[in-house]
């Protein structure tokens, strides 16, 4: 068995891929005259029938806006988004569905907690941990704490498979350790990372971990309580739902004694010029202003989909799509793949000696491929490594083992084309 994936094959009756991929029509186009191969969920996922009605269902039928109206649309849109909330908490295994913040995305949530508990807790020399393996969007945030509350960003090393170093993770611990920041499942090579142990370390050495898990949610049953995360944040394009909307969670007695992190309406409680303003219960003073309520609503159609499919079957046939389309790879000449982590998601990242990923990527899309190729938002990481891009193939629930042969095939005469 190839290392890189743990092979749990599953047998026809028990995974009807056929039957999944009727639910998504865009996998009935063609590009370039080609079906299309769609590798490119690591980005964004596609979107069920369901989540796609879900949006015609809402405007069609109860658009309005939330939580302020009385009448009989907003009584219905504000129970189908607060039908969400309880979906996410549900999903997550939460204890309380106001430990559920909505937000645009990952970025925004991550974004969330460094200015309102970061600016709060944080001072001048106290310090956050952030992996090798993180998206801009986990490093960025705290590298703009410290360039303006002067605290210190370390960062948790990785070995040459792409794994954390958890006893150089332990060695980066001081006094000044407030937080540690790290990301469930790497986005660029695909590693998953021990949280639950990384959250252990922490919490024994009196700091608080956030995971970010928009690469997790897709592939793997996530909950927060067994990982014991401070915060667990999460996009809604990762995992068969809409643009625009994710979530945050942040327990109960964190976002309490949090202060709102925007202004505006619904986040408040009182108003006026006289007195101090006076701010709502969580979670709805970390959610000023009209939401994306047909995409909060899309969201929890989304998470239903999967409930209904079954994530862990969802996880196992995308672990058999990464082991056939690592073994076809590994037979091309000259192709490295970057990420060869024991366990890992279904991301599979290379580099082909003499050709640029640009021109692979332009080339197999004319073949009806579609894969990433870029610095994945991992610059840091792929840097470490003597590179600057990668391709990158990534798999959902609605690939198939036919697909895979397919883009080995057109990867390898696209190659030959470009060396």
């Amino acid at each position: 068995m190839n290392h890189l994936a743990t092979e749990r094959p599953l047998s026809a009756p028990a995974y009807d891929v056929a039957g999944i991929r009727a639910q998504f029509p865009i996998l009935e186009r063609q590009v370039h005259g080609r079906p299309l191969i769609y590798f490119d969920n690591a980005a964004t996922s596609q979107t069920p029938l369901t989540v796609i009605d879900s949006f015609r269902d809402y405007y069609s039928r109860y658009n309005a806006n939330i939580h302020r109206g009385l009448h009989t649309l907003a009584d219905e849109a504000t129970a189908a988004y607060e039908a969400t909330r309880e979906t996410v908490r549900d999903f997550l295994n939460a204890s309380d569905r106001r430990e559920i913040v909505f937000t645009r995305g990952t970025t925004e949530a991550i974004n969330l907690v460094a200015n309102s508990w970061g600016r709060t807790n944080l001072k001048a020399g106290d310090e956050v941990l952030v992996s090798l393996l993180e998206h801009h969007s986990n490093i960025v945030p705290w590298q703009l704490l410290a360039s303006q509350l002067g605290i210190v960003v370390k960062v948790i090393p990785v070995d040459e498979r792409g794994v954390l170093d958890l006893d150089a993770y332990r060695a980066l611990f001081t006094e000044r350790t407030k937080l540690v920041a790290v990301n469930h499942v790497s986005n660029a090579f695909g590693t998953v990372n021990p949280v639950r142990e990384m959250a252990t370390i922490a919490h024994e050495r009196g700091a608080l971990i956030l995971v970010d898990g928009a690469q997790a949610l897709p592939h793997q049953a996530v909950d927060v309580r067994a990982i014991d995360a401070d915060f667990y944040a999460f996009s809604g394009h990762k995992v068969y739902g809409p643009t625009g909307v994710g979530a945050l969670y942040g327990r109960a007695e964190l976002l309490e004694a949090m202060p709102p992190w925007q202004g505006g309406g619904e986040m408040i409680k009182s108003v006026s010029f006289d007195v101090p303003t006076t701010f709502a219960d969580i979670p709805h003073k970390f959610e000023a202003g009209t939401p994306a309520i047909a995409e909060v609503i899309a969201l929890g159609v989304a998470l239903d989909w999967v409930r209904g499919v079954g994530i862990e079957r969802i996880g196992a046939w995308e672990a058999t799509l990464l082991q056939r389309a690592t073994d076809a790879v590994s037979r091309i000449d000259g192709l490295r793949i970057l990420g060869t982590a024991p366990n890992k998601a279904g991301v599979l990242s290379f580099v082909v000696d003499g050709a640029h990923s640009q021109d692979i990527a332009l080339l197999i899309d004319q073949l009806g491929v579609a894969i990433r190729t870029g610095n994945h938002c991992a610059q840091p990481l792929l840097a470490h490594f003597g590179v600057t891009a990668t391709c990158r193939a990534s798999f959902a629930a609605y690939n198939t083992l036919e697909e895979v042969e397919a883009f080995a095939a057109a990867l390898e005469r696209v190659i030959g084309m470009v060396r």
